[in-house]
């Protein structure tokens, strides 16, 4: 029985090969757009699951409030590991870490740059990380690295890295005591080598002078694994004072900040990161919903049109029904034949879909910077898509089976079945629900387009351009004005400074400030800092407000500090200039403010900052350009003056235009990706309509003949055939646009620097609505218009 449903299933295709290839087609779009999404989600709802320790695996984090605010942060102090470790029994392992950066790893004349961490040796566990080659503990020698096979094969090429000597930022020559496998690109942990934690004191003097027994410096990261069976409740609770209690006499810790250490599983590390008010309150998984929602709107959409095709063409098939039913045939056998053939089509389209998904992938794991592939060879993979194509199959075919075996014998065979108004009812519904998806996508793109234009053209406050930062290292600062003078003297550079971070980035935040009229509690407000000495404003091309930079005329200077307009509003200072305020108990004198320069965030607004002269707390140099220098002619000039004087580096710097540029890549992404799926959800909507055009214009042939014999114009005809479809599509935008309008809405939240969404929106996306459809439908009605009206006429 099944055999031969497929066999009438597959003549019913071969004999209407146009609405077939619409309806193949179409679903197949619908189906590939929708299996890269659950790539994609699949990708994102694994991140981390690759450690075998995924479930025990935490992350200290850190609760404080300042200026009133809660707040939660990933970094802690130097000293955690240790008073973890001795005092709480909870925890098997327990890994410092840093940040992260970019080191200097040599051997010979060869000379890379790298990505890696200083980390305690327990990570190699801890992560489960593949050791390839080498010693199965390799952090254990204070004096080795790890390498990660990509990096060794860049490195050593097909010789054995192990034992083999780098010399790391020209400092301390390390050996390599292992080869750990490459973790995946949706791994948080991402690196291209490992130093052992405690090498860090050997090699930084600073760190054992000021950090490691400072609770009050946040600047590392804690990773810890909980016993077998320990309720990480239970966890929090014994550990949330931990921090506090090193702070007994503070008051301002003890009433105001109230530090609270928790930890946080890393099944939330990638989806739930957000925290508000010190409450988890989602994160990335916002999108991950978001999309997919987005691929069963589109898989849906494809589905409408396969019901609407197949209803909309009734009449063909209403004389096989009739007659099936009088030979005997049940309404359960036709709803048998007609599933079985919209299955017939779920299946040939989903080899389609695979091809079209083998095309793509490539493009879209570039667009979203993952290595996602189809894994043809799991079994759980093909049991997905066969339990995914019936149920597209039984999802699109059951509202025509239903339809078509609900027709009387005897009416169909007295005299075929007359679709009247309605008929056509339950087909304009279900365009209606199609293009009310496919116009809150294309209102949605419009809107994230919006946004980041708008933060794109929001002011900066600086000269972003011919601007270049530089991490620096031992060899630039002690070398640092004779690489100025030399650097000047190009003609290419026009200034030089010193700071602490890059010039679009904050890496530093300081509370302890006092000020004329403050209160006690004010010494919790959190002001962004950036450290750096002479010639800051002048190279970053910042327009001072009042005052002046800092200046070697003037020696008191080395205890100045700079203020941006927030933070002048913060203070309450009605003249800043001159007056005297307190950073932890150190005096220092406002020389100059100005304008409220965007560094960080474009979608937020900008926090008080302060600018304090500091001599040895920077570690980037940025450089001007002189207007009339070309950047290629300058780079070109300046390379040899760095290899010069910083020998152990290759020469590495990055523009501040396109560093600020890639602030907006996040959400570019998200607008590329709903761009994207918008467009092929309009794109199978359209292939939706113009079948249906081409039924509706072949339907009514005899009733054009008729209007073109009594004198009907083609503009006529074109709109008498075209009306019916605008008046669905702008139903379709009165549905959609309240409803994109609250999504929009809720999704704009996020962002403190935000556009209103206006009603220009909607007005856009309804005429360009109305224009797809009319380009779409204007082909067959136009042709259905100029078509002999003998013909028609005469096929009765």
């Amino acid at each position: 029985m099944i055999r031969n449903y497929l066999k009438i299933a597959w003549r019913n295709l071969a004999k209407s090969k146009v609405y077939s290839f619409i309806n193949v087609f179409g679903l197949a779009v619908g189906m590939a757009v929708a299996m890269l999404i659950g790539l994609w989600i699949n990708d994102e709802m694994s991140a981390n699951k690759h450690h075998a320790n995924y479930n025990s695996i935490y992350q200290i984090k850190m609760h404080q409030t300042f200026d009133g605010r809660r707040g939660t942060q990933d970094a802690i102090p130097f000293p955690m590991g240790d008073e973890l470790r001795a005092k709480f029994p909870d925890f098997k392992a327990t890994v410092m870490c840093d940040w992260g950066g970019n080191r200097s790893l040599v051997t010979g004349n060869q000379k890379f740059l790298k990505y890696g961490h200083f980390i305690g040796e327990d990570a190699i566990d801890m992560f489960s990380l593949k050791v390839l080659n080498g010693d199965k503990n390799p952090l254990k020698e204070p004096y080795s690295i790890v390498l990660t096979d990509e990096t060794a094969k860049t490195i050593f090429g097909d010789k054995n890295p192990v034992g083999q000597i780098l010399r790391v930022d020209n400092t301390v020559d390390l050996k390599v005591t292992g080869v750990v496998q490459k973790q995946p690109k949706n791994a948080n942990l991402q690196f291209d080598y490992l130093i052992p934690w405690q090498l860090q004191e050997k090699i930084y003097d600073w760190i054992a002078k000021f950090h490691k027994t400072n609770w009050g410096n946040n600047s590392w990261q804690a990773f810890v694994q909980l016993k077998d069976g320990v309720d990480p409740e239970k966890t929090n609770a014994r550990i949330k004072n931990v921090v506090l209690d090193h702070f007994k006499e503070n008051q301002l810790m003890q009433k105001s900040i109230k530090p609270e250490v928790f930890v946080h599983p890393m099944a939330k590390w990638r989806l739930y990161s957000d925290f508000t008010e010190g409450k988890n309150t989602g994160g990335f998984i916002k999108y991950v919903r978001l999309f997919g929602i987005f691929g069963i709107f589109v898989l849906v959409i494809a589905c409408i049109n396969f019901m609407n095709l197949s209803t909309a063409r009734s009449e063909k098939r209403a004389k096989e029904v009739g007659v099936r039913k009088a030979v005997g045939s049940a309404r359960q056998q036709l709803i048998s034949q007609f599933l079985s053939e919209s299955i017939l089509i779920a299946f040939i389209s989903l080899a389609v879909a695979f091809l079209l998904v083998a095309i793509s992938l490539p493009y879209f794991n570039k667009l979203t910077e993952k290595q996602m592939v189809i894994e043809f060879t799991n079994p759980v993979f093909w049991l997905i898509m066969i339990g995914f194509t019936l149920i597209t199959g039984l999802l699109a075919g059951s509202y025509p089976a239903l339809y078509l075996s609900s027709f009387n014998p005897v009416k169909i065979l007295k005299g075929g079945v007359h679709v009247g108004k309605n008929a056509s009812l339950p087909r304009k519904i279900l365009v209606v629900v199609q293009f009310t998806f496919s116009i809150v996508l294309m209102i949605g793109t419009v809107i994230i387009y919006q946004q980041i234009q708008y933060a794109k053209n929001r002011p900066i406050g600086f000269d972003n351009k011919a601007l270049i930062s530089v991490g620096s290292s031992g060899d630039l600062m002690r070398n640092y004005d004779a690489l100025k003078n030399e650097l000047i003297a190009t003609g290419m550079v026009s200034s030089i400074c010193k700071s602490n971070s890059p010039p679009t980035q904050i890496w530093s935040n300081n509370s302890g400030w006092e000020w004329k009229g403050s209160t006690p509690d004010d010494k919790s407000a959190l002001f962004n800092t950036i450290a750096t000495n002479y010639d800051y404003i002048k190279t970053i091309g910042i327009k001072l407000k009042e005052g002046r930079d800092f200046s070697k005329e003037y020696s008191t200077d080395s205890v100045g500090v700079i203020l941006n307009e927030a933070a002048v509003k913060r203070m309450g200072l009605k003249n800043p200039v001159g007056e005297i305020v307190k950073w932890n108990e150190q005096e220092r004198r406002v020389v100059g403010v100005i304008p409220d320069v965007l560094m960080d965030s474009p979608y937020r607004d900008v926090a008080p900052l302060t600018i304090v002269f500091e001599k040895d707390w920077t570690n980037f140099l940025n450089v001007r350009f002189t207007p009339t220098a070309s950047s290629s002619e300058a780079i070109k000039a300046i390379k040899p003056i760095f290899d010069k004087y910083n020998p152990g580096y290759p020469f590495d710097y990055k523009f501040a235009d396109v560093e600020y540029a890639s602030k907006f890549n996040y959400e570019e992404l998200i607008g590329n990706l709903v761009a994207i799926i918008s467009g092929l959800a309009i794109f199978i909507s359209c292939l939706g309509l113009f079948g249906l055009a081409s039924f509706m214009a072949e339907q009514r042939k005899k009733e054009i003949g008729v209007r073109k014999v009594l004198g009907a114009s083609v503009a006529n005809l074109w709109g008498l055939l075209s009306k019916d479809f605008l008046i669905l599509i702008i139903i379709s935008c009165a549905i959609a646009s309240p409803i994109a309008w609250y999504a929009m809405t809720e999704w704009l939240s996020d962002y403190k620097y935000k556009i209103s969404i206006g009603v220009g929106v909607f007005l856009l996306v309804l005429v360009m609505s109305m224009l797809i459809t009319l380009l779409t439908v204007s082909y067959q009605a136009i042709k259905a218009a100029l078509a002999n009206p003998v013909k028609s006429l005469k096929t009765e």
